[in-house]
């Protein structure tokens, strides 16, 4: 299906107040920008920006966080015969955000950013934990329980708590590994 001249415009605005959020907080920090000076960067009015993006400045360098939910969930769905659930969680996870060591440096830049800004960081939380109820809910397909079992609910919360947790750690694969060990062996004192 191909893409109209309407949302082919769409894709563009937002690809450049994209871009332009992202440039004018890497040198000007996240606090040194507003939201007029991002419209203005990226030649659109203040109220194109918030038609595109109405959740604010922090949304401007983030996706829906659909794409989270489609991969969190395919890597339930989707693994390999024999692979836990929450091993397949542990390998999708660390390829991405701040647990991805091999990140093109303009991904590197983005992720620093977000981890370092305390706001970004809040928003990029607030897209994972949206993601909770499907994460849930392939959880209990594939592991034959009820979608509403405060354990399976738990369990899709935890996992989508770690990118907050352990990304702002100095090793942040480190403090996954270390988190989903604690998930795959329980707590003993």
């Amino acid at each position: 299906m191909t893409m109209g001249r309407r949302e082919r415009k769409k894709v563009q605005t937002r690809r450049a107040l994209s871009e332009a959020a992202l440039r004018l907080f890497s040198e000007h920090g996240y606090d040194g920008v507003t939201v007029a000076q991002i419209a203005d960067e990226a030649d659109v009015s203040i109220a194109t920006l918030f038609a595109h993006v109405p959740d604010g400045k922090e949304a401007l360098i983030f996706d829906d966080g659909d794409e989270r939910r489609v991969w969190l969930v395919s890597a339930v769905r989707e693994r390999s015969p024999g692979q836990s659930v929450l091993e397949a969680l542990r390998e999708c996870l660390a390829a991405r955000g701040p647990f991805a060591g091999d990140l093109p440096d303009e991904l590197r830049r983005k992720r620093d950013l977000i981890v370092g800004t305390p706001a970004l960081r809040g928003y990029s939380r607030k897209l994972w934990i949206a993601g909770e109820g499907a994460l849930a809910e392939a959880i209990a397909d594939e592991t034959g329980r009820d979608p509403a079992d405060m354990t399976v609910r738990a369990l899709a919360r935890y996992v989508l708590e770690i990118p907050e947790l352990a990304g702002a750690e100095p090793d942040p694969l480190a403090a996954l590994n270390a988190i989903f060990d604690l998930l795959e062996s329980g707590w003993s004192a």
